[in-house]
């Protein structure tokens, strides 16, 4: 029988499996089969028409078969199917020096330091030089800029921009390799250039320390010659993605999640965007953020470190970049996959006749307001704020707190007296719930609790109210010795 690959963040919805067998000679009728069996994915998968959803992607082998609607494929018993939802070869004519006007040239010092590359083949003294002549954008100064960072710095690429706002929180340290303990509360930007100072005093480090935005992204990448992206959100990805086609610079990206992660370069000449894989983002807090799933520290260190890779790659017109190809990290397999992607010729950004062509509003293209740092609850769920929730309690109201995290977040902090029931085990659990009681539904931060909430609603439940915030709130407002995570 066919095998479907279930990706990390399906897999809650389909009993934790990773690889499934199911009937079908063709792709349709196995995924139909997948959905049979388990119902609840048929919502991140298929619309309200039964179309595939733009923010997924099915593979057969290699191959991408949803733009041309090849869902009729026939399928042997030992063909792979891959789901790959969203979850953020050859040189570069603008790369290796071409952008600055000055001529560029190796003091003693640097040949020292370089001397590993020059005796390269694939690099030598005019590949250094190309390095130094190049300028990188790193958008952001966290999981993934911080390994992209120090290597790209290492390797002697002349000019690099960092772009960030945070300031270093001690959660950060698990992977953001660039900080330290004495960086806690200092901005990023300054924890950033010390350490990539120290690191090569021979390259120059420009800091924005801003929110990339519709109104500076297109000065901003039009200044540099590659663009890294290592941010952790929908609406900055298509901001990336499309100030890169619009001036024509390539964007080196990746995503992580877990102990998954996606790498690619898009937008470079005659090559996909990141449109053309994920033409829009998934409704906001369908897909977990690394806040809220967690991640791997070793991981962004991985795809960072490939990241950085591929930077070097289109500087120096060597090797065969991930142009047209999306390569799948799966650090708990120690497994790497490499899928092609296809340019889509109706691709709003970089098709044949683009609609794009100026920056837009990418906070309301992906649903959500500029400021939300917790994604509002959908229509139709009632919240309360985790201090309404600690004065019922006080006052002996009966209401039930519900925790629908898992078991392993439970351990770290929990509300005294609420009750486990991980969103994952809900289906198969909920006859455990009375329907005549009033529950306070609670996870880390508001987003799993309000699709709890709705699958509870379809089941006949009508007294919920989702705890805004989740238990980050509770211990913000409510027990400020309580511990976070």
């Amino acid at each position: 029988m066919p095998k479907i690959l279930i990706p990390t963040p399906l897999r809650p919805f389909a009993d934790n499996q990773a690889r499934l067998e199911v009937e079908g000679g063709t792709v349709a009728e196995a995924m139909r089969a997948l959905i049979e069996r388990y119902p609840r994915l048929e919502g991140h998968l298929y619309d309200g028409e039964g179309r595939l959803r733009s923010f997924v992607n099915v593979y057969v082998g290699e191959d991408d078969i949803r733009y041309r609607e090849r869902t009729d494929t026939s399928v042997e018993p030992d063909t792979e199917i891959s789901i790959v939802p969203s979850v953020a070869g050859g040189t570069v004519s603008t790369v290796g020096g071409t952008a600055t006007a000055d001529p560029v040239e190796l003091s003693n010092e640097e040949i020292r330091r370089y001397s590993r590359h020059l005796i390269m083949p694939e690099v030598t003294l005019e590949g250094q030089l190309r390095l130094k002549g190049a300028s990188v954008l790193l958008i952001g100064a966290g999981g993934l800029g911080s390994p992209l960072a120090l290597y790209v710095a290492a390797a002697g690429v002349g000019r690099i921009g960092l772009v960030d706002f945070d300031v270093v929180d001690e959660s950060n340290l698990q992977r953001q390799v660039l900080h330290g303990q004495k960086s806690i509360g200092r901005p990023k930007l300054e924890s950033a250039r010390e350490r990539l100072e120290d690191v090569n005093p021979h390259v120059v480090i420009e800091t924005h320390e801003t929110r990339l935005t519709s109104e500076n992204a297109i000065e901003l990448v039009a200044a540099y010659d590659i663009v890294a992206d290592g941010t952790d959100n929908f609406p900055t990805r298509y901001l990336v993605n499309d100030a890169c086609v619009l001036t024509g610079r390539p964007n080196v990206y990746a995503s992580i999640f877990r102990f998954e992660g996606q790498a690619s370069v898009f937008a470079a000449p005659d090559g996909p965007c990141y449109r053309c894989l994920y033409p829009e983002p998934p409704p906001p807090g369908l897909v977990p953020s690394c806040a809220e799933g967690g991640v791997l520290g070793i991981l962004p260190g991985l795809l960072g470190t490939i990241q950085a890779t591929e930077v070097i790659k289109l500087i120096l017109g060597v090797g065969d970049p991930l142009i047209g190809r999306l390569l799948l990290v799966d650090a708990l397999g120690m497994s790497f996959r490499t899928l092609r992607l296809e340019r889509d010729p109706a691709c709003p950004a970089c098709g044949d006749r683009p609609t794009i062509t100026e920056l837009i509003d990418y906070e309301e293209f992906c649903g959500i307001g500029p400021s939300d740092e917790v994604v509002a609850a959908p229509e139709g769920v009632e919240e309360i704020a985790a201090g309404d929730v600690a004065a019922a309690l006080d006052r002996g109201e009966d209401v039930t707190v519900l925790d629908v995290r898992e078991p392993h977040e439970w351990q770290i902090c929990h509300i005294e007296g609420a009750e486990l029931l991980p969103l994952s085990e809900l289906p198969a659990r909920v006859h455990e719930l009375d329907s005549s009681r009033t529950y306070y539904v609670h996870c880390k931060t508001g987003v799993r609790s309000a699709r709890a909430i709705e699958f509870l609603q379809e089941a006949g439940f009508t007294r919920l109210k989702n705890v805004r915030g989740g238990i980050k709130a509770w211990a913000e407002e409510v027990d400020p010795s309580m511990p976070t995570y």
